[in-house]
Order: structure tokens, then sequence, then C-alpha cells
């Protein structure tokens, strides 16, 4: 059941709302999606509802078949594939561009983030983990100070966030730590090439992983259909 809406930025707030249950699998892959169902629930008119799935399907997590239904999109690895190179080279970027307008606080915020990523992993808090890494991230993206960068990755990160909380592992839990500890090095030497290579590396490895879970979930649906 989803939470009633503050009477303020109604539309705003019902895309966040909704982004998040699709993201955290609140709403699944493939779930019908009914828009009075949805108002009612947030305590708030059909019209801010239909602006936010609008919005919604813009950036891919939901769909609508003509003369049908709106639903959830469904998880596709085709899609996956190609969203991760793009992020990958966004952060990047966004990486080459903040490392040098980084400060000894943005050092520590990051280190403070990192840590708490982890202890939110070793409670099984895979959602909170998700969000310290965006906001580990986000410092780099906040100090390259490029909106252009911050909107492409606001419309591509949902994608990849949404894999993350329903197929997180332990091979990509452990690998992201090392890969945040070798980040946090060369951001500290203010190394901007090498942290944006690593950083570029990091997604695109997490794209790999993805891909793999993705393949291997499909040949199994398969098998189960011939059987």
């Amino acid at each position: 059941m989803l939470a009633p809406l503050p009477r303020a930025s109604l539309a705003s707030r019902a895309y966040e709302t909704l982004l998040n249950a699709i993201v955290t699998g609140s709403l699944a892959p493939g779930e019908r999606i009914r828009d009075a169902e949805l108002a009612e629930q947030l305590e708030t008119s059909r019209m801010p509802v239909r602006e936010a799935l609008k919005r919604l399907e813009a950036e891919g997590l939901i769909e609508t078949v003509p003369n049908r239904e709106t639903r959830v999109a469904p998880i596709r690895a085709e899609r996956a594939a190609q969203a991760f190179p793009v992020i990958a080279a966004l952060h990047a970027l966004a990486t080459r561009l903040g490392v040098p307008a980084l400060t000894a606080a943005d050092d520590d915020r990051m280190r403070a983030l990192d840590r708490d990523r982890a202890r939110a992993l070793e409670r099984g808090d895979v959602i909170a983990a998700i969000e310290l890494d965006d906001a580990f991230h986000g410092v780099l993206l906040e100090a390259a100070g490029n909106d252009e960068l911050i909107r492409a990755l606001e419309r591509l990160m949902p994608q990849i966030r949404r894999l993350d909380a329903l197929h997180f592992t332990e091979l990509t839990r452990r690998d992201s730590a090392n890969d945040h500890a070798e980040i946090l090095e060369a951001c500290r030497r203010r190394d901007a090439a090498e942290a944006a290579r690593l950083v570029e590396a990091n997604f695109l490895r997490l794209g790999v992983q993805m891909a793999t879970i993705l393949g291997a979930s499909a040949r199994r649906r398969s098998r189960v259909g011939d059987a």
C-alpha cells in the first residue's frame, strides 16, 4: 500500500513515489497499473498520477499497450546492455570534471558515505546501500557543476538501480567495495583521469554482471517453458 501524498507538488511527489516503488520492486515488472487505484492510494486526483505515469513511460519504466493496459515495464536484457555503457561514460565525465573541484570536506563526505554503504550491506539493506552509492557518486556529479549531466543521469539511473534492487549479488557487493576504495584514493590524489577510468570500469563491470544474471534468468524461464 502506497502512503498518501501531501498537497504540494502533487505531480512531482507522485512521480517520486511511483519511481521508488518501481525501483525497489514494490511495483513489480509486468504489474498492471490503474491510475484510479493509484490516485486513491496516494489520496490525490488522477491528473498528477497520469502526469507521473507519462514521465515514467518516457523514461522506459512504464509501458502502455494500446487499448489494453498500462504496466510496469519488464526488465529487458538488451535495454540494460545499452544503458550501462552510456551511464558509465556519463559518470566518468562527471568524475573527470568534478575531481579538480573536490575539497577536503568532499573527500570526508565520500569516505563517510562509503562506510555507511558498507554498513547497510552488512545488515542486508540493499535499498539504503543503493541510495548511498548514488550519494557517493553524487559528490562527484555535484562538483562537476554540469546541469546537463545531472539531467541525463536522472533519466537513465533508475533503469540500473531497479536491476540493482532486484538482482543484487555477493559478487556485485565485493567488486563494488574494491572499486570504491580505489576511486577514493584517486580522488584524494586529485588524479582526475585515473578516477574517471575507475568509475567507468566500475559501472561497466556492473553492466557485465547484470547482463550475465539476466541472461541466466532468461535461460531458466525458457527451460521451464519448454518443460
